[in-house]
């Protein structure tokens, strides 16, 4: 299925040219502040990520800053490695960090910012980025480095001074979030026909993950030198040029660095790299998978952006642009290919595995991506990457030794990272909405085994008990709203496919989130297993392994997307829901201390748009029929939470849900509840919105005389026709049509939704 296009479009003020929305990202958001992105050359979802790191060495909390490995504030780069999260809140990854050093002398060490080493000092005048290519000046050897990367590849180009003998430094030792021990094993090999191929092994985020690749260079070696630096032997091999001989060098140890010489080069030297989970013959093949230079790889890559964001026409104010399409493009980076070119990958398992008829995709942030990046890849992916996507959560529960979905994996390892199981929501969510090209029953059943499996996370005393006891299992009033949320889509799945036993027993526990809802003080509770709620109770406490989850009370008395009418009857309805949510937003945090919780940023009063947990609830309003005051808080959120500037995403991006969840919110809807097929009505940013579907139908979204002024929505019209409830569904866009907004300086109170138009709940 082709590329669905999501064109953006300006109506009032006429522009001249359309402007590519590839031409509108700006990969430089978010790697300042808490966004943890990465500036580097990376293909749509592709395997490679090749980015400057400015600091390797980190050892302590000062990391969480440098989890993508580049921070904007940073004076020097030390080199540029090949795997990166994009916005995750761990630190990991940075594998194979290769610089470039010109002259007679060559350090092996990094060394430190101020200190002599192969670091170097660079201007953020001299960098350039955009989709699929980054360049930048290094100050100290005056080399003009340029990266791109194809799906498994990433190609280097540098330019050496003229005059001065060039040399790489091939570091195996340095990772992101580094520490001593953390690389088990290391090895090096240059073949006779001059490519390097290696491996390590880390002890880190994944435990023994690992990790190959070959790399072969445009212009032959003068000499090198294999290093183990826990010894500091060195191994010079032979000495000549690196095509056509016979010798081989080779070097083990935990510590290696190569260095590699090619004496005076009168034209830049390009390097390619591929990587591989399975064995180097693997990365080698992957090598040869993407032919031709750095050129062709960059304009391949360069198609691809073109291809999926020309996909996305935007016409709007240059800043909002900019950071739509930047939130576009931070969506469209994981899950991370991470198959080779022959099928093969390795598991959870630690075994090399086939996919067959699909790639097999990893880098999988659930806990956060579930709720509104997912979602977006439902409208504006083909069918084949959703599928795929699928398929590989099902093939990663069929290799794990647990017999579960995947939690939190990257590299096919599974790191056990926060709660929930929520592969479940990804996978009814897409099954829903019409997505096929998978077995939906082996699909269904790897859902109920994950939601059955009683070692996990209290899920053996949830079920027993109706929720997960605090003196039991730690964060146990999240972990209970969050199972009861996961255990509604399994239902909602099962219905669908006839599977009605199933569809009957994850109904009941749907309901489970009563259990843990303390109705005398109107929070979501930790219980213990005697029944009684645990004490001293203070809803704006935030400590990490006690009641919540990267939050407290506040937040995640909320979470209950699939009964927001229970939760409002419990809550005592409409009224005292909104006073609620007001006083949620207006709370004075002036006397609270937050530092010690990294992940706790872009606060407004108790909601924290820098953590997910928050990110639905500025939409509640519209449940108890006040749209117009979610109109008022998503301009507060936007405009104080995103700009188009390094430090315009508040927290972490999350492998995308930070900007998902703009992307939604700049188009006029957003997917509280995965699984409903129903987008809650909020208010455009933007003044034109249009799905070209692959079905050849045509989705526009208007919003006349959107402006400063007018930032409330006066009338909402469905193909010429009011629309009076508070959401559209996935088969209306699907349909083809308009969805008409018109923006008023004044709210509409007369204009609030009956229980009837409200959005779906499964008490209603």
């Amino acid at each position: 299925m082709r590329w669905m296009m999501l064109a953006l479009v300006m109506g009032a003020t006429a522009a001249p040219a359309q402007r590519a929305t590839v031409d509108d990202v700006d990969p430089f958001i978010g790697t300042g502040g808490e966004g943890h992105s990465y500036p580097g050359a990376v293909a749509p979802f592709g395997m490679v990520q090749l980015s400057p790191d400015t600091d390797t060495g980190c050892v302590t909390r000062e990391c969480y800053g440098h989890a993508a490995g580049y921070r904007y504030d940073d004076p020097t780069i030390e080199g540029f490695s090949h795997t990166h999260f994009s916005g995750a809140g761990h630190s990991d990854l940075g594998d194979l960090l290769v610089m470039p050093v010109a002259g007679d002398a060559v350090p092996m060490d990094p060394g430190s910012p101020g200190q002599p080493g192969y670091r170097s000092a660079f201007r953020h005048a001299t960098e350039t980025a955009r989709p699929g290519y980054y360049a930048v000046t290094l100050d100290r050897p005056g080399v003009r480095a340029e990266l791109t990367a194809g799906t498994r590849v990433g190609v280097h180009r540098y330019r050496f001074p003229a005059g001065k003998a060039a040399h790489l430094v091939v570091d195996l030792r340095s990772s992101l979030y580094n520490y001593p021990g953390k690389i088990l094993w290391s090895g090096l090999r240059l073949r006779p026909d001059g490519i390097l191929t290696g491996f390590r092994e880390t002890r880190g985020w994944a435990p023994g993950r690992k990790f190959f690749f070959a790399m072969r260079f445009s212009a032959p070696l003068t000499a090198h030198a294999l290093v183990n630096r826990e010894s500091d032997i060195a191994y010079k091999g032979f000495q000549g040029p690196g095509r056509g001989s016979d010798a081989v060098a080779e070097r083990l140890g935990r510590a290696l660095v190569a260095r590699l010489d090619f004496g005076g080069l009168a034209s830049p030297l390009e390097v390619k790299v591929a990587i591989s989970g399975v064995d180097e013959a693997g990365a080698i093949a992957n090598l040869a998978s993407e032919a031709g230079d750095f050129d062709a790889v960059r304009d391949r890559t360069s198609a691809a952006w073109t291809q999926a964001l020309g996909a996305v026409e935007l016409e709007a104010k240059p800043a909002m642009r900019r950071m739509v399409a930047t939130a576009l493009y931070h969506s469209l980076l994981a899950p991370s290919v991470w198959s080779d070119s022959d099928g093969r990958y390795r598991g959870p398992d630690d075994q090399v595995h086939r996919a067959n008829g699909f790639t097999f995709r990893s880098t999988f942030s659930l806990w956060d991506t579930f709720r509104a990046q997912h979602p977006l890849l439902t409208l504006i992916q083909p069918e084949a990457v959703n599928a795929g996507i699928v398929r590989s959560l099902i093939a990663s529960r069929a290799a794990s030794p647990d017999g579960i979905l995947p939690v939190w994996q990257f590299h096919g390892r599974e790191t056990w990272t926060m709660i929930g199981y929520h592969s479940v929501s990804v996978i009814a969510d897409a099954y829903l909405k019409g997505i096929r090209g998978f077995d939906a029953n082996a699909a269904l059943d790897a859902m109920v085994a994950s939601a059955s499996y009683a070692p996990y996370g209290g899920l053996g005393e949830y079920m027993q008990r109706g929720y997960v006891p605090i003196d039991r299992e730690p964060e146990a009033a999240s972990k209970t709203v969050e199972y009861a949320y996961g255990d509604w889509t399994i239902a909602r799945m099962a219905r669908a496919m006839g599977r009605t036993d199933v569809a009957a027993a994850f109904e009941r526990r749907a309901g489970y989130w009563r259990n843990s809802f303390d109705a005398q003080t109107g929070f979501l509770r930790a219980r213990k297993a005697d029944g009684s709620w645990r004490g001293p109770f203070d809803p704006t406490a935030i400590n990490y392994g006690s009641d919540y989850t990267e939050g407290n009370a506040w937040q995640y008395s909320w979470f209950v997307p699939h009964d927001q009418a229970g939760l409002f009857a419990t809550m005592g309805g409409d009224a005292k829901v909104v006073a609620k949510l007001d006083q949620m937003f207006d709370y004075d945090n002036s006397r609270l201390d937050y530092s010690h919780a990294e992940d706790i940023a872009g606060l407004i009063g108790q909601y924290i748009h820098g953590n997910e947990p928050s990110h639905h609830v500025a939409y509640l309003y519209g449940y108890a029929g006040q749209p117009w005051r979610t109109q008022e808080r998503l301009k507060q959120i936007v405009d104080s939470q995103y700009k188009a500037t390094p430090d315009g995403l508040s927290g972490n991006d999350d492998l995308g849900q930070m900007s998902a969840w703009l992307a939604f919110t700049a188009i006029g809807f957003y997917p509280v509840a995965p699984g409903t097929n129903e987008y809650v009505l909020g208010r455009p940013f933007v003044n034109r919105a249009a799905l070209n579907l692959p079905n050849g139908k045509r989705f526009v979204v208007t919003a006349a005389g959107l402006g400063e002024a007018n930032r409330y929505v006066a009338s909402v019209t469905l193909n010429g026709r009011p629309l009076t409830r508070g959401y559209i569904r996935h088969d209306e866009i699907m349909a083809g049509g308009t969805l008409a907004f018109r923006m008023a300086a004044r709210p509409d109170r007369v204009r609030a939704t009956a229980p009837a138009d409200r959005p779906y709940s499964m008490s209603r």
